[in-house]
């Protein structure tokens, strides 16, 4: 663990129980009491994860909102200060550099939430595409660190030290220089889990004292440390896509289902071209739900086949902690994409039956 970076709350994982892994070049928690017992806790009560090792990218300047607006699929216009979008930075080609998550504080200043592993690339990709825009861009994940506190209890929690009503914080808005326990702090009302919940930004000599406080606080209320591990089984019940499963430098956002993100209306867009022609053409292929008919854990990377033959690959698959079955998601050739249409996921050499069925696992709580 020594190479690895690691978040300011490292030190404190122990007293929590924490296990720790590599993740995207960081030394991250997988679990404090356990993956089923923190997600049941974020579904029952509340969760608390460290995701500091989050990236956050400052965009500065006159030409700020023309330069994001450029850079992301979405639709950056429709934003009212203070306002968060979800979207995605394609490549030329329409595969996905990253997802992430643009915060307006005005249109001459964005704040850009993008993932842990792809930070240094991002950030190139983002001065690479600078051109003649007249902006700032500064990584500022340095000195930022974050929590997340989910779950149907997260409000109530959080409320217990913050000095505002956070009923203020409409589902992905946020406010910045909101005190939690006496620390300055950015808070939104965003997540990766599916349920209700906020996300907490400060700087990280501050980050250990809120930690400590919500869950010394929260005990009563069920609150729980929560690691990557939960997190993982969280967003894949609520089909949220992770970079590098879902989504990737070979996958398209139209081909990951995220359609809803790309805007093809809008003037232009790093990867419009190449998304539209996809789009016009036709897909070949597309992100598909299934649930095992026989018996077998479905895991990323596992071979989809119809028939004996190669169709696909499996992106993310579980036995779904809340709804106790054997699901995934898998990428596969369109032609197989009909709902309970028979598929077979390869497991250990064996070929098991499986069908197609919604991605909808699990619906959704979110306070909007």
């Amino acid at each position: 663990m020594e190479n690895l970076k690691k978040t300011p709350l490292y030190n404190t994982y122990s007293e929590y129980g924490g296990k720790i892994i590599e993740f995207g070049g960081w030394a991250m928690p997988v679990q404090f009491e356990g993956i089923i017992s923190e997600h049941e806790a974020v579904r029952g009560a509340a969760g608390l994860f460290d995701v500091s090792h989050m990236g956050e990218v400052e965009i500065k300047g006159a030409e700020a909102f023309a330069f994001v607006q450029n850079l992301v699929t979405n639709d950056v216009s429709v934003l009212n200060n203070n306002q968060i979008l979800y979207t995605l930075m394609c490549y030329t080609n329409g595969g996905v550099v990253d997802d992430l998550l643009v915060y307006k504080v005005s249109g001459e200043h964005f704040y850009l939430v993008i993932n842990a592993g792809n930070i240094d690339k991002d950030f190139q990709w983002m001065l690479d595409n600078k051109q003649l825009y007249n902006v700032e861009i500064t990584n500022i994940s340095g000195v930022v660190a974050e929590l997340a506190i989910q779950g149907p209890k997260a409000q109530k929690i959080l409320q217990e030290i913050t000095d505002i009503d956070l009923n203020e914080i409409k589902f992905f808005y946020f406010k910045s220089d909101v005190l939690i326990d006496g620390v300055k702090c950015i808070v939104s009302r965003t997540g990766y889990t599916g349920e209700d919940g906020f996300e907490i930004y400060c700087s990280r000599s501050e980050i250990e004292k809120l930690w400590h406080k919500l869950l010394d606080i929260g005990k009563k209320d069920g609150l729980a440390p929560a690691g990557l591990g939960s997190r993982d089984t969280l967003r894949f019940e609520a089909c949220l896509p992770l970079y590098g499963n879902e989504i990737s430098q070979d996958v398209t956002p139209l081909e990951a289902g995220l359609g809803f993100f790309v805007k093809l209306q809008k003037n232009n867009f790093i990867g419009k071209e190449a998304l539209l022609k996809q789009k016009e053409e036709g897909l070949k292929r597309k992100l598909v739900g299934f649930e095992m008919m026989e018996r077998g854990i479905p895991r990323h990377g596992y071979e989809v086949r119809v028939l004996g033959e190669k169709i696909g690959v499996v992106t993310t698959g579980y036995l779904a902690p809340t709804l106790k079955k054997n699901i995934g998601l898998a990428l596969i050739d369109s032609k197989y994409c009909e709902l309970r249409t028979e598929i077979e996921i390869v497991i250990r050499g064996k070929s098991l039956k499986a069908k197609v069925i919604s991605k909808k696992f699990y619906k959704k709580n979110y306070n909007k």
